[in-house]
């Protein structure tokens, strides 16, 4: 990846408080839907080093929230299914003590449901919330996810549905990451599927896709950006790896994934509907007539007593 250079970043006010951004960019250049290289200030933060980790691998151990791999998974098995294909004989713990021999990869679940970690991911976020709210309004389900693999390990090839910084804490990565209208990876059915269902099923790994990635060859201190469904895929260095990313949701993911669950249903009732975002002023429509009904619905719920949910909330829920 060629160099960067990153023009400084003013010190932005959030409420009372002055943040210094953690995670850098040219907020001129930024564009929500566009992949693109970060820089950051958290290789050295005492959360996100070994002895800090191993407690928080026990604490999220316990609670289920942890998901882990061995390392013959390769960029073809289906993300899903990688545990129970692929399982990693050792506890969390036991995984990042022994992380160099261990021949595994592991994911630290939703760490904002962490009271320690919580702070961290708040904190991160709302330093770079400022930058980006002009003209991606509306950030909310904040979530940190950590990784910790074992040397040459493999992140099989998925994607996500919340917008993501993905940070480098130590050792070395390369991550590819396609273009989230890139079809020839990711068919519009898949996206439906996956907005409908979480069902990654329809997304089927090529060899033939490395050449159409952006490649991120990813050092302590770097980090890319990655719209919402953007394919990707991780290949680990020669050396243990940690890696953190910081995902949210915003006005405009809410309504791509208001479109692609409504294009999944026409499609369960034989219907092939036009692309996301290929005919406007028709998704415009769409997007009015379904917030009408939910409106509708929520009202209905409210006259009956019902709780309504919560579209905003400021911290991702387990189970989104």
């Amino acid at each position: 990846m060629a160099a960067t250079i990153l023009k400084p970043v003013p010190v932005m006010a959030v409420g009372h408080r002055q943040l210094e951004p953690q995670i850098e960019f040219d907020p001129a250049e930024f564009d929500p839907w566009r992949i693109q290289p970060v820089r950051h200030r958290l290789s050295d933060h005492p959360l996100l080093q070994p002895d800090s980790l191993l407690a928080l691998s026990g604490r999220l151990e316990a609670v289920g929230r942890i998901r882990t791999h061995a390392n013959d998974a390769t960029a073809g098995t289906p993300f899903n299914d990688a545990p129970g294909l692929h399982p990693n004989p050792l506890s969390a713990t036991d995984t990042l003590t022994s992380l160099r021999e261990a021949r595994a990869w592991m994911s630290l679940l939703n760490v904002q449901t962490d009271a320690v970690y919580r702070e961290l991911v708040g904190s991160v976020l709302d330093s770079v919330q400022p930058l980006i709210e002009p003209i991606d309004p509306g950030m909310c389900h904040r979530a940190g996810w950590i990784f910790v693999s074992s040397p040459k390990t493999v992140t099989p090839f998925h994607f996500d549905k919340e917008h993501n910084f993905i940070l480098q804490i130590h050792g070395r990565k390369r991550v590819y990451v396609w273009d989230h209208r890139d079809t020839t990876v990711a068919s519009e059915l898949a996206r439906d599927r996956f907005h409908q269902r979480h069902d990654r099923d329809q997304l089927q790994w090529s060899d033939a896709f490395r050449g159409r990635a952006r490649v991120f060859e990813l050092l302590p201190g770097d980090g890319a950006y990655m719209p919402s469904t953007s394919p990707h895929m991780v290949e680990n260095g020669d050396e243990p790896s940690v890696t953190i990313s910081f995902t949210y949701y915003t006005d405009a993911t809410r309504r791509d994934a208001m479109l692609h669950k409504t294009h999944a249903v026409l499609r369960d009732m034989g219907i092939v509907p036009p692309a996301v975002g290929q005919w406007p002023a028709l998704d415009a429509l769409t997007i009015s007539a379904v917030t009408n009904a939910l409106r509708l619905r929520g009202m209905a719920k409210k006259l009956i007593g019902l709780p309504r949910a919560t579209g905003y909330a400021r911290f991702a829920q387990v189970g989104m």
